[in-house]
Order: structure tokens, then C-alpha cells, then sequence
């Protein structure tokens, strides 16, 4: 049998909390309804850390740690809200708009997007780097769906729920840094791929308009990124 995790009580914003040892900052502060902004983050999938909205201050470090692969420890001090976090943040998301083409008034996720959403809620009315304006592809290869490489923000949901969820593993990412690329396969063309199996998961979880249905182009339906917590509760309920 497997060990019952143990309790941890720690402080969140100065309110008292618990949690189990396996839960990380993340988890304990949503079940209390305290809230921290998150992109890559989403209910169901395994955490990865990679858009750093989440950083978190604690007491008695200098450093920044993310919340959603932070575990809690006991006695453990969290500020999730201060002046450093919110430069921070908003340094994040300048950054992601800086990185590729993010021109969101002709976007297909325009208004229905979570760096857009972002963006508006921590007051980023302008960004202060150079942008790099890469010349990236769109891949319209496949009969439903597109990949629009200009708004990628390397998140890596639909990496994850491809694999997690619907366990096909079509696709993965090339390169490093920000010469990093969504790929499907080994780097073919969507539409000629092998695993993919046309199920729109990648699609609904993706928080930008880099991965979109082809046939809601124009249309104002949103992703519904919440059929993983079902998939999850179905499957345990099997179990």
C-alpha cells in the first residue's frame, strides 16, 4: 500500500492553511480560493513550469519559486501578491509578446485568449523589448485543425494532453530556448501524420490561437479546456 501523504499547515497571504505533503503551492491555494495566475498550468495535466506567471515569494529565501511544482513543507510562509511578483509577471508577459508575432486584432482568439487575459489583468498596456518578429509558418495541413506558429507560447498543454490524456504522443517540441517549435511527429506536416488522431484535445487546451479549428475561424466559441477534469473523474471512477 502506498503511504498516506501527510498534513502540512502552512500560511498563504497570511491566511492558515493545510495540505497534503504531495500537494504544491498551487493546489493548496486554489482549494482555499486563493488565486495565482497561471498559463501553463491546467487541471488534469502533469505540471511543467515553463511560463513562470506563477512565481510566488516565501519567507526566508531570495529567490522566486513557482507554485505549481513548489510541494509545501510545514511552517511554510507564502506571498503570492507584491509589488516584485506583479513586475515580474508583467516582465513574462512582455517577454511572450516580444518572442513571436502576438498581433491580437487579427487573431482567431481575439478576446478569447489566456495571454490576452493576462495581459489585461496585470496592466500590460505596452511592451518595453525589442520584438523579434520571427518569420514562422502556418501549418494548415490537417482537414479540421490548424497550427499557427506566431502564437505559440511554448506552454506545452497540447504536448501534455496529447500524451497524458489521449496517448498519442503526436506531439513534442524541437529546439531550445526561443528557437523552440511545436512539432507533430518528427516534424511533418500536421496533416500527414501518422498518431494524430484528429481528436481536438490539443485544441481545446491550447490558451492562445496557435492551435485552432478551422471551421470556427470568425465564430465566438470558447476552447473548453474543463472536459479534463471529467476524463479524470470518469477514469478514477473505473479504477
Amino acid at each position: 500500500m502506498n503511504p498516506v501523504p501527510a498534513v502540512k499547515t502552512l500560511v498563504i497571504d497570511g491566511t492558515d492553511v493545510s495540505a497534503s505533503s504531495d500537494q504544491t503551492i498551487l493546489d493548496a491555494a486554489q482549494e482555499n480560493g486563493i488565486s495565482i495566475p497561471t498559463l501553463c498550468h491546467l487541471d488534469g495535466l502533469t505540471e511543467v513550469g515553463a511560463c513562470r506567471m506563477c512565481l510566488v515569494e516565501l519567507k526566508g529565501s531570495t529567490k522566486l519559486q513557482p507554485a505549481c511544482v513548489t510541494l509545501v513543507e510545514e511552517g511554510m510562509e507564502v506571498t503570492t501578491q507584491t509589488p516584485r511578483l506583479q513586475k515580474y509577471r508583467r516582465m513574462v508577459l512582455e517577454l511572450l509578446f516580444a518572442e513571436r508575432n502576438h498581433v491580437c486584432s487579427v487573431c482567431v482568439a481575439n478576446n478569447m485568449c489566456g495571454l490576452q487575459d493576462q495581459a489585461k489583468s496585470h496592466g500590460v498596456t505596452h511592451v518595453r523589448f525589442p520584438y523579434r518578429s520571427p518569420a514562422l509558418p502556418v501549418d494548415v495541413s490537417h482537414e479540421r485543425f490548424a497550427l499557427d506558429h506566431n502564437r505559440c507560447i511554448l506552454c506545452t498543454r497540447c504536448v501534455r494532453v496529447c500524451n497524458e490524456i489521449e496517448g498519442a504522443h503526436t506531439w513534442d517540441l524541437l529546439g531550445r530556448g526561443v528557437n523552440s517549435l511545436l512539432i507533430s511527429d518528427l516534424h511533418e506536416p500536421w496533416g500527414e501524420s501518422d498518431t494524430c488522431t484528429s481528436c481536438g484535445k490539443c485544441v481545446q487546451v491550447c490558451p492562445t490561437g496557435a492551435l485552432f479549428d478551422k471551421s470556427k475561424v470568425g465564430g465566438k466559441e470558447r476552447k473548453n479546456p474543463d472536459f479534463l477534469s471529467y476524463l479524470n473523474d470518469m477514469r478514477e471512477g473505473l479504477r
